[in-house]
Order: structure tokens, then C-alpha cells, then sequence
């Protein structure tokens, strides 16, 4: 089959297409004609073993695993002797981080991961972005306890994390503030965010308004910088490690001391998330945005998009040319 290959940690032209042997199909696992991927900050990372300290996991000289990708959407091709929930020909969307793969023709994922049926009248291609952002976003919202008619501030509001915990708060029906910046204003509303802020206008760090919430979507903030912006008691959530790992240690040492602390959300990555979020494609109340699209074979130009920080949403990674 054809992949994107990656046999050391690198740029972007890392990255180059070849053929490779079709994935093996264990008892409990579907086989996945893909017809849509993704490349996203989480791919990045990956690529390019930043921070170092994830070639514990990946690596230490060179990646163990060579074809990446974490998001996919795509036809169930043939299917384990276990398997009971799924079958050849449904119509599938997920995430595969661990052991990657969502940057070929084919992917063998478990049936009791995150990987659910797509909502009917769905494109491959609208299904595939539906799981890095959101999830990474649900897990903010969840972790921070989000309550109905709470005040949350989301910095970085056009990412796929960002774009994703807008709608995603307005489902818990919190009010949202947006920071983002001029060119995406009337995008950010429509996706339903109560107040917009313009960063390039205005310091949205000296805003008078008070939080329960803060989410850096970006990780261009710091703790720091937005502690005055928080109610007594508010939480800081990140996306990012922050300056010198700052973010990690201020969650072991906020919780120490009474008022505003730094939390650090864990990401479900399960059957139970991928079924939620579809859950709320069908009834509408979340949709992911897309920015560009680009065929496997530019998937290094795809990187090199993402890599700019000026995506607006998601990059899908079109395997199968859509009709």
C-alpha cells in the first residue's frame, strides 16, 4: 500500500510517500480503506520528536513506528473473527495515536478504540478532522468541570482545539469570550461564541471581565499572564508545555495554595469519545472547520502549512480523491 514513510526525526521533508506492507488484521481489529486523514499539531510533534523527551515513547535515534497520522475516516475493508460492532463497508471516522497509521491507504485499529460509525450524509473528508481537536478540547472542558452559565475565555479560538472548544462549550452552555484575530471574527461567532476579542486590536489579558475558565488553545499564553483574568478559584488550562516546562510544574503547585491553579487535562482517547462527538455531529451542535486540503502525495507541503501556526481549524489529507 502506499504510506508516508518517516525513517528519522526531522522537518517536514521527512515525510516522503512509499510502499509499504499492508497493516495486519488481529481478531479484535478492522481493516480501514482510508479515504481521509489529517496533519495536525500532534503529527508535528511526533515528526519531529519535540519535546525531546517523547523518544522515550517513539524513539530514542529514530522513530519505531514509521507511518504516523492520528485521525482518519474511511471504509471498514474486513474485519477479526472477534469483532461484533462493526462491519465491511460502514462508514468509519477515529483516532489512532499510539500506534499511528492514519497516513496510508489502509489501517488496522481495534474495535474497542476510538472509532465509531460516521454520521449519515457525512464526507470522509468533513468526518476525518473530527477527533484531534475535539478531544483534546472535551478533555479541557471536562477536567475544569465546566458549568452551565460559566464565564470561559478560549485564547487561540481558530485551531482545532480552539475552534472545536467553542462549540464544545456551548454545548455545556457556558458563556464563551474568543480571542482570536481580525480576519476570523465572523467565523468564531458563527461558530457560537457569546463575545469575540481581537488580539490584534486590543490586549486581551487586560480585559475587565473575570473567568472561571481560562483555555490556552494555542500554547502562546502563560499562566502568568492570565491569572488576573480568572475569578478566585478560576483554572488555567494548556495545550503546551509553556516556557522552560513551567506548565507541568504549576499543576503539581497550585493545588497546594488556596485560589486560581494550572490543570492539566488527560485526553480520553476511547470507543465512548468518538461516539459522543458523533453524537453531536448528527444533532449539529459540532462540526470541525477546515482550512486546506492536499492530497497524500503533499503531505510535506501539508506539514510545512501547519508548521506556519496560521491554520485556521484542520488540514485534511485526502487519500482517496473525493467525489
Amino acid at each position: 500500500m502506499k504510506a508516508a514513510v518517516h525513517t528519522r526525526y526531522g522537518p517536514p521533508e521527512v515525510a516522503r510517500i512509499s510502499e509499504v506492507d499492508d497493516p495486519a488484521v488481529g481478531d479484535n481489529d478492522v481493516l480501514v480503506r482510508v479515504h481521509a486523514t489529517t496533519v495536525n499539531r500532534t503529527d508535528c510533534a511526533y515528526r519531529a520528536a519535540k519535546p525531546f523527551f517523547m523518544r522515550a515513547a517513539t524513539g530514542l535515534t529514530r522513530p519505531r513506528r514509521k507511518v504516523l497520522g492520528t485521525e482518519f475516516a474511511g471504509v471498514v475493508d474486513k474485519v477479526g473473527g472477534g469483532v461484533t460492532s462493526l462491519a465491511v463497508g460502514d462508514r468509519v471516522f477515529g483516532y489512532n495515536e499510539g500506534a499511528f497509521g492514519t497516513h496510508a491507504e489502509y489501517l488496522s485499529v481495534p474495535e474497542g478504540g476510538m472509532i465509531a460509525t460516521m454520521p449519515a450524509g457525512m464526507k470522509f473528508g468533513e468526518a476525518a478532522p473530527a477527533t484531534e481537536g475535539s478531544h483534546y478540547a472535551l478533555s479541557s472542558i471536562r477536567k475544569a468541570g465546566v458549568q452551565a452559565g460559566q464565564d470561559v475565555l478560549v485564547y487561540g479560538a481558530t485551531g482545532a482545539i480552539g475552534s472545536a472548544a467553542v462549540q464544545l462549550l456551548k454545548c455545556f452552555d457556558a458563556t464563551v469570550t474568543a480571542v482570536c484575530d481580525t480576519a476570523s471574527l465572523e467565523m468564531v461567532r458563527g461558530l457560537g461564541a457569546d463575545r469575540v476579542i481581537d488580539y490584534t486590536a486590543e490586549d486581551f489579558t487586560a480585559d475587565e471581565q473575570r473567568y472561571e475558565v481560562v483555555i490556552d488553545a494555542v500554547g502562546k499564553t502563560t499562566f502568568g499572564q492570565c491569572r488576573r483574568l480568572l475569578k478566585p478559584g478560576g483554572v488555567y488550562l494548556f495545550s503546551d508545555l509553556g516556557p522552560w516546562w513551567q506548565n507541568l510544574a504549576l499543576t503539581l503547585v497550585t493545588p497546594l495554595f488556596r485560589g486560581k491553579k494550572v490543570q492539566l487535562a488527560v485526553p480520553q482517547q476511547d470507543k465512548e469519545t468518538a461516539l459522543h462527538l458523533r453524537k453531536l455531529m448528527e444533532s449539529g451542535r459540532f462540526r470541525p472547520v477546515i482550512d486546506r486540503r492536499y492530497p497524500l502525495d503533499q503531505i510535506a507541503d501539508a506539514y510545512r502549512y501547519v508548521e506556519t501556526g496560521q491554520k485556521i481549524g484542520n488540514v485534511v489529507i485526502d487519500v482517496v480523491p473525493p467525489t
